[in-house]
């Protein structure tokens, strides 16, 4: 992996580009109220491009893929993850895919079709390249995780790499806006589905913020839990 990729980026600066084994990683910021997190996906053999969340400003998200988006997955159906999906979609005419339980919600709020509902298993490709959908339910009904699973090299080590909307972050789960029930279903998914299956080292990229990996935030389990959120 890049040892000079930190995860910092800050609204409307610069993107931090990760150059891993089979998968380029660009990561940007918009919007200085909220920092959304974008992140766009780039097969370096085929050059197709996958964008996580077109959260803001629509034009800068066209220009930093050069107008090549394949693919957009809306990781849930908060209106501050889709801001820019309609004008992003108006433009490069990518296949769109959101979580099934959250879709209509996303439609309804953008105007834009879904071309597909994908669920907890479910594969998603950009070029040569698959990632795997895991569902964690709580902060939205359909709300979805994206994991690349690097390949070893004999250059480099190979690692996870999980995308995780805002159901994951340094420091605790995704809000769950006092619903005890959505909490308890969100940190039981979480760790079922994230910590008990992916090693520590995976690294972990989320909707806000910077990043971390799962043996960095794996001891804090059990207190993300008494505290309820």
């Amino acid at each position: 992996m890049d040892s000079t990729y930190t995860g910092e980026v800050t609204p409307g600066g610069a993107p931090a580009v990760r150059h891993l084994n089979g998968l380029t990683v660009t990561k940007y910021a918009v919007d200085p109220k909220m920092a959304n997190n974008c992140y766009l996906l780039t097969c370096p053999t085929t050059g197709q491009q996958l964008l996580i969340d077109a959260a803001d400003d629509a034009a800068a998200l066209i220009d930093l893929s050069d107008g090549v988006i394949d693919t957009v997955v809306t990781t849930h159906q908060h209106w501050d993850h889709h801001r820019a999906l309609s004008d992003v979609v108006a433009v490069t005419r990518p296949q769109v895919i959101a979580g099934a339980p959250d879709a209509d919600a996303i439609t309804e709020a953008t105007g834009v079709g879904i071309t597909r509902r994908v669920g907890d298993g479910d594969r998603v490709k950009v070029g040569e390249v698959e990632l795997e959908v895991i569902a964690v339910a709580g902060h939205t009904p359909g709300s979805i995780c994206l994991l690349y699973e690097e390949p070893s090299t004999d250059l480099k080590p190979g690692h996870a790499h999980l995308f995780t909307g805002d159901s994951l972050f340094p420091g605790g789960v995704g809000a769950t806006f006092g619903d005890a029930d959505a909490f308890a279903t969100l940190i039981d998914q979480v760790e079922t589905r994230i910590f008990d299956r992916l090693p520590d080292e995976t690294w972990f990229y989320p909707g806000h913020g910077g990043d971390s990996t799962l043996g960095a935030e794996r001891q804090s389990l059990p207190e993300w839990r008494a505290r309820g959120w």
